[in-house]
């Protein structure tokens, strides 16, 4: 497995993750971790407010915040599914939101994604790559199942404080 060496550097990796205890240090370092594990050009990070019904991205690399209802688009479908996927053909898919392209001027060529399970196996949120130059594979997709596992803690972790702060404000 081409990933053998990335698994040992996840512990090193973890452990600087858990001194991050915002989303503007620890989201960043997931991304790029994410991104140069798997070799993506981009990472977003999107978080499924389940109260909204909405997916927003603390984090989108090149973009500004990115709103979706949480039944739309790729990530969306991900959600639905409740399974990571790989989609080396976006344009072709119609889940896909083309109009953020639009918006963005950037064009997607390929993308995988991941959900991210709390610890009451409800999806939290997405990890999703964009455009490796050879396109996604099922080694790739294991990684990702697999990196979406190891920062679910975090993630929710973040969620609670996030929610903890919007109350005593």
């Amino acid at each position: 497995m081409r990933y053998d060496n990335v698994y040992k550097k996840l512990a090193d990796f973890g452990r600087d993750l858990l001194n991050d205890t915002s989303y503007e240090k620890g989201l960043p370092r997931i991304a790029k971790y994410a991104k140069e594990v798997i070799g993506a050009h981009r990472c977003s990070i999107f978080i499924n407010d389940l109260q909204k019904g909405e997916l927003w991205t603390p984090l989108s690399d090149g973009i500004e915040k990115i709103i979706i209802p949480s039944d739309k688009g790729l990530v969306g479908h991900t959600i639905r599914v409740k399974e990571p996927l790989i989609e080396n053909n976006p344009y072709s898919n119609p889940h896909f939101l083309s109009d953020i392209d639009k918006e963005s001027g950037y064009v997607t060529k390929n993308i995988v994604t991941a959900p991210v399970f709390n610890s009451q196996r409800e999806i939290i949120g997405v990890i999703q790559l964009l455009n490796k130059e050879e396109g996604f594979d099922k080694e790739d997709l294991k990684f990702m199942i697999f990196f979406a596992h190891y920062v679910s803690g975090y993630l929710e972790l973040m969620n609670l404080w996030l929610r903890e702060d919007s109350k005593n404000k």
